[in-house]
């Protein structure tokens, strides 16, 4: 079995798991690739790791069965970016906060290795988006994301305004901070923080969410994620900024780019352990019966 394993920048806290995972790894005799970023974090940190295969773009990632990812959900979404269209599946451990995506805690580290070695997973395959533009976006064959692609304004002040069209015919124009296409899976994210509501993660749908609309009555939207879905922008500051996932970047609005918006052709593949669950989940993150009145 072959692992790629990405991660970033931890807690002093978390060394002890962490190592934990290379050990678990190296007792299967699991050959394992380091992301080059993670790699030096892991030697600064002093946590000792057997392999001295590399990886700096996505095109060097080994054949790999699966990739894990160390730290939260952004690390999870960075790990993505790096797997891109291979569809490697991807497992997260969680040393971060939230967790959505990076389900596994560090007292699971030993068990999940255990039921991943012996076949006791399925693979949960999600939606994804992906964006293109006259205008250079980011860098070819990153241009996608597993939870939203969002256009916000890059100052402090002025909104900026966005004619929406969905499958050509005008929706309508968002004068606001900004504006995002989530997935169903990116329902539990910043769409979620923004108002937005809560989506199965295997609903076929794309969410159209407002960031801090000037119009009261502009609420977010539900859409097939069959829908193309395209934006053009004006701003004062004659510029904004285009997100998706854990990757951003400036654009210049003077150059009258419409962005399109559209399902990816290809899906996200997340490792599904025995006995995770999305509902149990949601009610776990998100406190849902802490009240006792629940």
């Amino acid at each position: 079995m072959k692992i790629a394993i990405h991660g970033r920048k931890f807690n002093v806290d978390s060394v002890p798991n962490i190592q934990q995972v290379f050990d678990e790894l190296k007792q299967h005799k699991i050959e394992i690739q380091l992301s080059e970023s993670f790699k030096r974090i892991l030697l600064q940190s002093g946590i000792r790791i057997d392999s001295k295969v590399v990886y700096t773009n996505s095109n060097e990632i080994f054949d790999a069965n699966f990739a894990f990812s160390l730290g939260g959900d952004g690390t999870f979404l960075e790990t993505l970016s790096h797997v891109g269209k291979r569809e490697i599946p991807v497992l997260g451990f969680n040393f971060g906060r939230l967790g959505f995506l990076a389900a596994v805690s560090p007292d699971k580290i030993e068990r999940t290795i255990y039921q991943l070695v012996n076949g006791q997973y399925s693979i949960d395959e999600r939606t994804m988006i992906s964006a293109t533009s006259e205008t250079e976006l980011f860098e070819e064959g990153t241009n996608f994301a597993l939870n939203e692609i969002a256009i916000s304004k890059t100052d402090t002040s002025s909104m900026i305004v966005i004619h929406a069209y969905i499958n050509g015919e005008f929706l309508n124009t968002y004068w606001a901070d900004g504006l995002m296409v989530a997935t169903a899976t990116g329902s539990t994210g910043y769409s979620l923080s923004c108002g937005g509501p809560l989506v199965m993660p295997h609903s076929a749908n794309f969410i159209i969410t407002p960031i801090c609309p000037h119009n009261l009555f502009v609420r977010p939207m539900i859409v097939s994620d069959d829908s193309v879905i395209s934006f053009k922008v004006e701003s004062r500051s004659n510029n904004f900024l285009v997100s998706m996932d854990s990757r951003a970047k400036i654009i210049g609005d003077d150059e009258e780019a419409t962005i399109t918006v559209r399902k990816e052709d290809f899906k996200a593949k997340m490792v599904k352990m025995e006995g995770d669950d999305f509902l149990n989940t949601l009610r776990g993150k998100l406190k849902w019966g802490i009240d006792a009145r629940n």
